[in-house]
């Protein structure tokens, strides 16, 4: 009998903040699971790794910037249902990093005022998110 459980993926998110209180949002590539929406950085926790360690890892890679994970601080945990899976955000505040942000995988990033981040297309999952960072 073919399993019907939805998938879980557990996923490090990045709000990165700049000096003059900006927030680095990137645009989700087409072809991906909400292909085309806006995003904050980060990517999948990896068995054996904590949240931090996978969210130092991810915005090297994504972003090519250098983030200790002492320099992250929790601002929410998320669950939502896609239907087709389910999504557990572990969500850092990232102030402080070394090096410029490029997307080191092609997507398009923008530098925005927290107060523009409603302007933004997002995923469903991502609205808790702005409203933390709003609320914060």
């Amino acid at each position: 009998m073919p399993s019907t459980a939805v998938k879980l993926v557990h996923v490090a998110v990045g709000v990165i903040c700049d000096a003059d209180q900006r927030i680095l949002i990137a645009r989700r590539a087409d072809h991906l699971h909400q292909g085309g929406l806006w995003e904050f950085p980060g990517g999948k926790v990896e068995a054996g790794e904590t949240v931090q360690e996978a969210l130092v890892r991810e915005l090297q890679e994504e972003l090519a910037i250098a983030v200790a994970p002492e320099g992250c601080q929790p601002l929410t945990e998320i669950h939502h249902d896609y239907g087709d899976k389910a999504v557990r955000l572990d969500v850092w505040w990232v102030r402080e990093f070394s090096g410029e942000p490029q997307g080191a995988e092609g997507q398009p990033l923008q530098w925005v005022a927290p107060h523009t981040l409603n302007d933004y297309s997002f995923p469903a999952a991502n609205r808790a998110i702005i409203d933390a960072i709003l609320s914060a």
